[in-house]
């Protein structure tokens, strides 16, 4: 495909998604606040968003804010998000990311990748998360439903799994504002239909517009 028919046919996967999940929510339960957003997310990497919803019920009864995060005492964190997996580095992490957020930010997560990438424990998935549901800004978060699912649909090669590679491709490609919401809705159909091991296909609602399926369809008429 052309990038000009890329764009058209992900215009019309956006729809479709919007058609299939009217609500484009994310599944980390950060009510809103920003620097839950910021800690849900690092907590999140090789965990569910489920288990991170569960833990952070206690992190954040017991430090509601960044500043009462950063006077915590480490031993507390690491407590109480082990759960999570990897908890001596991500407890060092958000500890130290609310101490810089208060120190250096006055409490306010920036608006821009380069300065969210500053603070401990932020890669470019999780500014992207910030910079889309809490800016409103174009940002693609291509955590694994994203990458193996795009590929499928035909934006670019399946093997392709670079993150900021397919981040750029997409930011092309995406109706402008669509990357957060459409990044929300991947997440959802990635676990309802499209698994890495299992999809759906038969049944998949986005069956005529996905590359995957087609050529599939091809080489079963020969």
């Amino acid at each position: 495909m052309t990038k000009k028919q890329k764009r058209k046919r992900l215009a019309l996967i956006v729809e479709r998604f919007k058609e299939i999940y009217p609500e484009a929510t994310c599944a980390l339960e950060y009510n809103g606040d920003p620097w839950k957003l910021l800690v849900m997310g690092r907590l999140s990497a090789q965990c569910t968003d489920a288990r991170v919803n569960i833990v952070c019920r206690e992190l954040f009864s017991r430090f509601p804010d960044a500043r009462a995060m950063a006077d915590g005492e480490l031993e507390e964190i690491e407590r109480i998000v082990k759960p999570c997996g990897l908890y001596r580095m991500k407890a060092s992490s958000i500890k130290e990311a609310s101490r810089m957020l208060v120190e250096d930010y006055s409490g306010e997560l920036p608006r821009d990748m380069d300065e969210l990438l500053k603070l401990p424990g932020v890669g470019r998935k999780i500014a992207n998360l910030i910079l889309g549901d809490v800016y409103g800004l174009p940002a693609v978060v291509c955590d694994t439903h994203c990458m193996r699912i795009c590929g499928r649909f035909g934006m670019y090669n399946e093997s392709l799994r670079d993150p900021n590679k397919i981040e750029k491709i997409l930011l092309e490609l995406l109706p402008y504002g669509e990357g957060s919401d459409f990044c929300h809705r991947i997440v959802n159909f990635g676990r309802d239909v499209c698994s890495s091991r299992s999809p759906k296909c038969a049944e998949c609602p986005m069956r005529d517009l996905c590359e995957h399926h087609l050529k599939e369809a091809r080489l079963k008429k020969g």
